[in-house]
C-alpha cells in the first residue's frame, strides 16, 4: 500500500449563508467523493424540503434539523485527497449562536478559507471570524469570494469584494496582497475543483489547487502529546471511546496517560488501549490527527468534552491563576476587574475571572502604552490576570502554542481573545 499522504486541517468560515457548506460539498461531488446516486438522493430531498440548490451543503449538514432549517449547527469533518494532502475539511458554523462551535474548529485547522459572498459582501461577522481565525493561531489563509454566477461573474463586483476585504485584513495584520482571493460558485461548480470557463479574466487558483498552495503545517509532534476531548461515545464491544484531535505530540498503543482536570480536578490515570481513526485501528496518531481512542481504567464518568488526555510523564498543569495576552473584540460596554465571563480554551469552557488588568500594550510592539488601566474597551490589547472559577488545563505560549489560546464569550458574543503566558499551578 502507498504510504498515506500527510493530513492537514482546513475549515471552511464564514457568514451564515455565504455559501461555505455548498463550497465544500461540491468539492466533495467533483472530487468524486460522493458518489451521483447519493447526490440525486440529497437533490430530490432538497427540493421536497423547499430548499432546491441546497443538495451540495446537505452533504455536509448531515444532521436533520440542519437540512430543515437549513444552517450548520456541528461541526462536520470528511476527507479529500489532493496531490499532496489528505485535507480533512472542517465546515464552520457562521451563524452568531454557533461561534462557540466554530471556536473550537479554528482552533483545530492549519489553514483557512474565508468565504463571502459576493452579492453581500463584508458583513458585521467578517472581521469576528478573522480575529478568532488570528487568535487561534490560524496563519495561512484564503478569501474565496463565492456565488460569483450571483453576480453575472463580473470581475468589477469581484475586486469591489476583493478591496473591502481587504482592509479588514489590514486591520488584523494580514498583508493582502500576499493573501489569496478565488472568485468561484459552489452552487454552479465554477472555479473549486474544475476551472471555470465563465470568468476568462480570474488567472487564479481553484479551490482544490488552493489546498495544495497552503504550506505545510509545522509538525508539533516534539512537544508532549496533548489531545483535547471533543465528545465521548459509549460504543459496543469497545466502551468508552473519547473523541478529539491530537494537538501536539505522539500518541502510541500502550502508553502511560494522564486525563485532566477530569471530573476530580487532580485527573486519572489510565493506559492507551486502543487508537482508531477513519474505521481503522492505528498503532499511533501523530499532532494533527482526529482519533477515537479508548484508555483502560477510564470509564464514561470520568471523562468529558473540555477533558486533556495527556503524557501521564508529561501532563498539562492544572491552573490556579494565569497571565494573559488579551485582545478585546467586541464588549457591549468595557471590561473591567472582576468580570468573569466564560473562557473557551480548547474544547474545554470555564468561567474564569479578571483579577487585575495589568497594562495596556500596543499590539504591534508589545510596549507598555498604559499600567493598570481601569478599564478595556473594544480594539485594546492588555495584559491580564485571570482566576478560573473551576478546573482549567491549560498551558504557556511558551511551552505549547497550541495549548495557550483561548476566546472569551459572553451572552452569545465573542468579547475578547488571547493567550496565555505565565501559570500559577494548582498545588
Amino acid at each position: 500500500m502507498a504510504k498515506e499522504l500527510p493530513n492537514m486541517n482546513v475549515v471552511f468560515v464564514g457568514h451564515v449563508d455565504a455559501g461555505k457548506s455548498t463550497i465544500v460539498g461540491r468539492a466533495m461531488f467533483d472530487g468524486g467523493i460522493v458518489p451521483e446516486q447519493e447526490m440525486k438522493k440529497l437533490r430530490e430531498e432538497a427540493e421536497k424540503h423547499g430548499k432546491a440548490g441546497f443538495e451540495f451543503a446537505y452533504i455536509m449538514d448531515n444532521i436533520k434539523e440542519e437540512r430543515e432549517r437549513g444552517v450548520t449547527i456541528d461541526l462536520s469533518y470528511k476527507k479529500l485527497m489532493t496531490k499532496k494532502w489528505q485535507i480533512t475539511i472542517i465546515d464552520a458554523p457562521g451563524h452568531r449562536d454557533f461561534v462557540k462551535n466554530m471556536i473550537t474548529g479554528a482552533s483545530q485547522a492549519d489553514s483557512a478559507f474565508l468565504v463571502i459572498a459576493a452579492p453581500s459582501g463584508v458583513q458585521p461577522q467578517t472581521t469576528e471570524h478573522l480575529w478568532l481565525l488570528r487568535t487561534m493561531g490560524v496563519k495561512n489563509l484564503c478569501i474565496a469570494i463565492n456565488k460569483m454566477d450571483s453576480v453575472d461573474y463580473k470581475e468589477d463586483k469581484f475586486n469591489q469584494v476583493k478591496e473591502d476585504v481587504g482592509k479588514l485584513l489590514q486591520g488584523v495584520g494580514i498583508v493582502p496582497d500576499q493573501t489569496t482571493f478565488i472568485a468561484c460558485s459552489g452552487l454552479q461548480g465554477d472555479n473549486i475543483i474544475n476551472k471555470s470557463e465563465k470568468m476568462d479574466w480570474y488567472k487564479g487558483p481553484t479551490i482544490l489547487e488552493q489546498f495544495d498552495l497552503f504550506p505545510a503545517p509545522e509538525p508539533a509532534t516534539n512537544l508532549p502529546m496533548r489531545m483535547p476531548v471533543q465528545d465521548v461515545y459509549d460504543i459496543t464491544g469497545i466502551g468508552t471511546v473519547p473523541v478529539g484531535k491530537v494537538e501536539t505530540g505522539v500518541m502510541k498503543v500502550g502508553q502511560k496517560v494522564k486525563v485532566l482536570p477530569g471530573r476530580t480536578g487532580t485527573g486519572i490515570e489510565g493506559e492507551l488501549r486502543t487508537i482508531e481513526a477513519h474505521h481503522e485501528q492505528l498503532p499511533s496518531a501523530d499532532a494533527g490527527d482526529n482519533v477515537g481512542i479508548n484508555i483502560r481504567g477510564v470509564g464514561k464518568k470520568d471523562i468529558a468534552r473540555g477533558d486533556v488526555v495527556c503524557d501521564a510523564a508529561k501532563p498539562i498543569p492544572i491552573v490556579e491563576e494565569f497571565i494573559a495576552t488579551i485582545t478585546v473584540i467586541n464588549h457591549p460596554t468595557v471590561l473591567a476587574k472582576g468580570y468573569t465571563p466564560v473562557f473557551h480554551v480548547h474544547t474545554a469552557q470555564v468561567p474564569c475571572q479578571f483579577i487585575e488588568l495589568i497594562a495596556q500594550i500596543d499590539p504591534r510592539t508589545g510596549e507598555t502604552i498604559k499600567e493598570n488601566p481601569d478599564f478595556l474597551k473594544n480594539g485594546d490589547t492588555a495584559k491580564v490576570k485571570i482566576k478560573p472559577v473551576g478546573n482549567l488545563a491549560l498551558e504557556t505560549q511558551k511551552d505549547n502554542p497550541l495549548m495557550s489560546r483561548f476566546a472569551v464569550r459572553d451572552a452569545g458574543a465573542t468579547v475578547a481573545a488571547g493567550m496565555c503566558t505565565e501559570i500559577v499551578k494548582q498545588k
